[in-house]
């Protein structure tokens, strides 16, 4: 087995908001293996004691980080490493958690199968405490990600073997951290926290792994590490419940993110602590009322940008956690207060900066690349999708759910109207908190908000469509029709700008030649001053338009050959301070939901 390096890649707390001090990262070096025809497994590999190759976990194969940089298609992969545990830590259970594998993993521990998962972008753990022993124990991982099926999410991959248009690298295998936990017998195993700011309180449910019938659960709060609210309660099978009164009341926003520490203690019959996770919540409340998206009572107008969430080196995973703050910073530079999270499952680090820094989030999923013609999709999605919902439910930055994009026929079939109604009510059902949008821009079937997309370029049309349009604007009316709900433009602008091909540009019009490379919406900018005036005209079309609660601009960054971010795909400047000031002023303006 190769020397794991001292320099651990990502190493923070994958959860924050369920941290316990026993946890042990595995990122880092792992062999590995390439399965290109999907058949190792059946000559052996799960017990096999070496791989050929390395890797760098948390890092995608097609990642330069990963040290391999593999782009090609390939049906499975293989990992295996091997960490060693004391008697100690085989006192209680060990987890292995995952944050996300693409797409159908399982795992092996000393050559025993310990659990499978399908899904490549949600969080799993398995409890492998019956196959681990003190010592030297080995970890093998085989994922197979069959991209071009049908049948599994993709979002954003490529199903060609180069990127084109807005379609970008593939990642397959692990991308997300890996580590272990140790935890007792009976532990506490997730919290769902419903904040209630009008009774000045938190309604908590606490689940265990096991019934803990005699044990109690007690949470304190703490606001700048005073105590301002506890409670306490007997526990009844796996799940408790509990309110959590509060002293003071501090509400979260946009510009105000605060946020109550949260400890969780599992106390035996004893009194004694059996097992304490710390977690943290937000007072907010989002409802919508008159057209507008109301946080605390308050309608606020969001500002959103769409935020895909690839990154050069890393593909689906930031380089480091700095780099997702970085995506936020460079985000609220631009007069954003918010992200569609889009055709991806961020990770949690990210939620957790968007809780820090007052950021307002779309929960989406990655729905493109499934067949969702036939009603046997829900079998797919329904149950990754509620795996989302179910594991960012406590996030204060989270306002929305959005489980569908653009949910265009498939091989000339229109979609099965049941899938998505299903999804929505499924949501509703397990979040009632939360507004669902059941598939963004087209086409909707049940819906709280009803939003759409629109990629005109020319600021002037754009504005007798919204602002100068008594009605709702719709682009899809032989297949929509809106009913009155909360509505927004969710996907504009994408103005494409490249400062070296604009150039370059140029100089073919002149001589009436074509051929330039890259993707973007509709006729390109000539120049910077274009760009700056193109945006803002269009924004001011929305802003100025009545109706709108929200809006979302394409794109925060460049994402390959897709160049209508506003920063380049290295997260750089792409225009002047002054072509910048233009734009970030449109963005901010005042719309005219704000001045009712």
């Amino acid at each position: 087995m190769d020397t794991i390096p001292t320099s651990i890649p990502r190493p923070e707390h994958p959860r924050p908001q369920f941290f316990r001090e026993n946890w042990l990262s595995l990122n880092g070096l792992w062999q590995f293996d390439f399965d290109y025809s999907d058949s190792k497994k059946a000559q052996g590999w799960a017990e096999k004691d070496s791989l050929p190759l390395s890797i760098t976990v948390p890092f995608c194969p097609e990642s330069g980080l990963s040290g391999l940089g593999m782009t090609d298609f390939v049906e499975a992969v293989w990992y295996r490493r091997e960490i060693t545990l004391t008697e100690e830590q085989l006192q209680g259970r060990v987890l292995l958690h995952f944050g996300a594998v693409d797409y159908h993993c399982e795992v092996f521990v000393n050559g025993q199968a310990v659990g499978s998962h399908d899904g490549g972008y949600t969080s799993f753990s398995f409890d492998v405490t019956g196959a681990a022993k003190a010592g030297v124990n080995a970890v093998t991982v085989y994922a197979a990600d069959h991209l071009r099926s049908g049948k599994q999410p993709s979002g954003k991959q490529s199903q060609e073997f180069a990127s084109y248009g807005c379609l970008y690298t593939r990642t397959t295998g692990i991308w997300q951290s890996v580590w272990v936990e140790f935890v007792p017998r009976t532990y506490l195993a997730s919290v769902e926290t419903v904040p209630d700011p009008d009774n000045g309180r938190a309604h908590l449910k606490v689940f265990t792994n096991v019934p803990a019938s005699g044990m109690k659960v007690a949470a304190k709060a703490t606001l700048g590490g005073k105590t301002v609210g506890q409670a306490e309660a007997v526990c009844g099978g796996t799940c408790t419940a509990l309110d959590l009164p509060l002293d003071e009341v501090a509400l979260w926003g946009p510009g105000s993110p605060t946020l109550y520490d949260l400890t969780l203690t599992l106390m035996g019959e004893d009194g004694g602590a059996v097992d304490v996770v710390e977690s943290y919540f937000g007072l907010r409340k989002v409802e919508l009322v008159d057209g507008a998206i109301c946080l605390n009572g308050r309608p606020v107008f969001q500002r959103l940008v769409l935020d895909q969430g690839f990154y050069p080196d890393g593909i689906y995973t930031a380089p480091t956690d700095e780099a997702l703050q970085q995506d936020i910073r460079l985000s609220m530079a631009l007069g954003f207060n918010g992200a569609r999270l889009h055709e991806k499952v961020f990770e949690e680090r990210f939620l957790y900066w968007a809780d820090r820094m007052g950021y307002l989030v779309w929960g989406e999923f990655p729905n493109w690349g499934l067949d969702i013609t036939e009603a046997d999709a829900l079998c797919t999605v329904l149950p990754q999708w509620l795996e989302e919902v179910k594991r960012d439910f406590n996030h204060p930055a989270l306002v929305g759910w959005c489980p569908f994009n653009e949910t265009w026929d498939y091989k000339g079939c229109r979609q099965d109207d049941r899938v998505l109604a299903g999804i929505y009510y499924a949501t509703k059902a397990v979040d009632p908190t939360r507004p669902v949008i059941d598939t963004s821009g087209n086409f909707h079937v049940v819906t709280d908000i009803y939003d759409v997309h629109d990629y005109e370029q020319d600021p002037e049309v754009f504005y007798q469509r919204y602002a100068g349009n008594p009605k709702a604007y719709e682009t899809h009316p032989e297949r929509q029709q809106y009913g009155g709900q909360p509505y927004f433009v969710s996907e504009y602008g994408g103005t494409w700008w490249n400062a070296q091909e604009a150039e370059t540009q140029r100089v073919r019009m002149e001589n009436g030649e074509g051929g330039l490379t890259g993707w973007g919406y509709g006729a390109r900018p000539l120049t910077e001053d274009e760009v700056g005036k193109r945006v803002a005209g269009l924004t001011k079309a929305l802003l100025d338009d009545p109706k709108m609660c929200a809006y979302c601009y394409t794109q925060l960054t460049d994402v390959e050959q897709e160049q209508n971010g506003l920063y380049t795909y290295d997260r750089k400047p792409k225009f002047s301070d002054e072509v910048y000031k233009v734009i970030r002023d449109g963005f901010a303006a005042p719309a005219t939901i704000e001045k009712k």
